[in-house]
């Protein structure tokens, strides 16, 4: 049986960093996620690679303090950013991971995609709406993703992903891919979205 270009095979922690100057040097191109704290990013991060501790997890918000760098099947980074938007944090430390995560969208060659982490269960935030349109304005690629959806019922799910198709302007025909880390429901179809605009020029059946 052939193996499916989309899924992950390889995965490995390469390291932390604040500055650029702390990213890996290889040029791979990079889907990078992002979100508000406790949104589930490691959660769903270990989902995608199939890896338990891949990515650290904590029931703590604010975990996440650190841009993270993540190889996959030796020919991409996964990158996970600092959660924002975690009321307790000092206002220097939340202003600390803002600047963060703008270094790092501002001029990066390497970055195929973002992917924008919304709980189900919430509407966007400010912080969430600023960092969509921050990526806008450096013309990265944006994909919002639901998580936490086995917490809705069908019919609420349905309803918020349209809400949210609305309130992002996705068009008529698209919703946001709806995932949940411990059903591992949305997992092969985001795995292939970012398959897809990391190796834009493979085809797959």
């Amino acid at each position: 049986m052939s193996r499916k270009p989309w899924e992950v095979h390889e995965a490995e922690f390469l390291t932390s960093a604040v500055r650029r100057q702390g990213y890996p040097r290889a040029a791979l191109p990079q889907a990078a996620f992002a979100g508000r704290s406790n949104v589930g990013k490691s959660s769903l991060i270990n989902c995608l690679a199939r890896r338990q501790r891949l990515a650290k997890t904590s029931s703590t918000p604010g975990h996440t303090q650190m841009i993270n760098f993540f190889l996959i099947n030796g020919q991409w980074h996964w990158v996970d950013l600092p959660g924002y938007g975690y009321a307790k944090a000092p206002p220097s430390e939340q202003e600390k991971w803002r600047r963060m995560i703008e270094e790092y969208l501002t001029r990066n060659p390497n970055l195929r995609l973002l992917v924008m982490l919304l709980d189900a269960r919430r509407a966007p935030s400010e912080l969430d709406d600023h960092l969509v349109e921050f990526a806008q304005q450096q013309e990265i690629a944006t994909l919002p993703v639901l998580t936490k959806c086995d917490k809705l019922k069908r019919g609420a799910l349905t309803q918020t992903q349209r809400e949210i198709a609305r309130h992002y302007h996705l068009g008529p025909d698209l919703v946001p891919i709806a995932t949940s880390a411990s059903k591992k429901t949305g997992r092969e179809e985001l795995l292939r979205v970012i398959h897809d605009a990391l190796e834009p020029s493979d085809t797959t059946e």
